[in-house]
């Protein structure tokens, strides 16, 4: 029995540490940058964004857990062909299922459903991490990607529903007076989101670093004294 204990404990830090990666540390919209074509296209209201997200986690985590539970069995020679043809029914099932629940989303989204298939972060996941580790850790760290991926899309869809229609979700925010952004609606301003928060990103990492690294000079200089 006192053998066990320590396995069990040491096992969920590591899951903890699997889930939350995609989230933060590499978020795939904001650190990675990956995804970018349904990220500009997708992003033009938060619920348009919250449901592709939900969408590619689904898929992430259902492929990524069936190519760990395979990857012992698939001939390395067609493993990338093999992923492709999970990751596909995975969509099928994502696609049929937006089609039952809502009509008017599956029109919102588009194309961009069936697209998931040929996102190079659900087939990089699949073959960096899902073929290499066990299910649980693969799934893990695929749901965190995931919900690291619908993070990034509502964050910029959010902003860019407030600014281009001053509502979010789908409720008023400013009345009737607000007078809107059309180029946050339009192809632009998602490129413009999109920078102003890789650039908000990029000054809290630069903070950070520097902030690190005055803690070790402090730290040398405490030492040395």
């Amino acid at each position: 029995m006192s053998t066990n204990t320590p396995v069990s404990t040491a096992a969920a830090p590591q899951n903890m540490q699997e889930f939350m990666e995609g989230i933060w540390e590499r978020n795939p919209v904001f650190v990675m940058v990956l995804g970018m074509c349904p990220t500009m296209a997708v992003t033009v209201s938060a619920i348009n964004s919250i449901s592709m997200g939900l969408a590619t986690t689904f898929v992430l985590a259902a492929s990524c857990w069936l190519v760990s539970l395979l990857r012992h069995m698939i001939p390395k020679e067609v493993r990338i062909a093999t992923y492709i043809v999970i990751i596909a029914t995975f969509v099928t099932v994502v696609d049929y299922a937006i089609q039952a629940i809502s009509l008017e989303m599956y029109e919102a989204l588009g194309a961009y459903i069936q697209l998931i298939v040929a996102n190079c972060l659900v087939l990089g996941r699949a073959e960096a991490h899902a073929a290499k580790f066990p299910p649980v850790a693969a799934t893990l760290n695929a749901t965190g990607m995931g919900l690291g991926f619908t993070l990034g899309l509502t964050m910029i869809g959010g902003v860019r529903e407030i600014l281009g229609n001053g509502t979010l979700l789908g409720f008023s925010l400013f009345g009737a007076d607000f007078q809107p952004w059309v180029v946050m609606v339009l192809p632009p301003g998602g490129f413009f989101v999109m920078g102003g928060w890789l650039l908000l990103f990029s000054i809290y990492r630069a903070r950070k670093d520097r902030g690190g690294g005055t803690a070790v000079v402090a730290q040398g200089a405490s030492h040395g004294t």
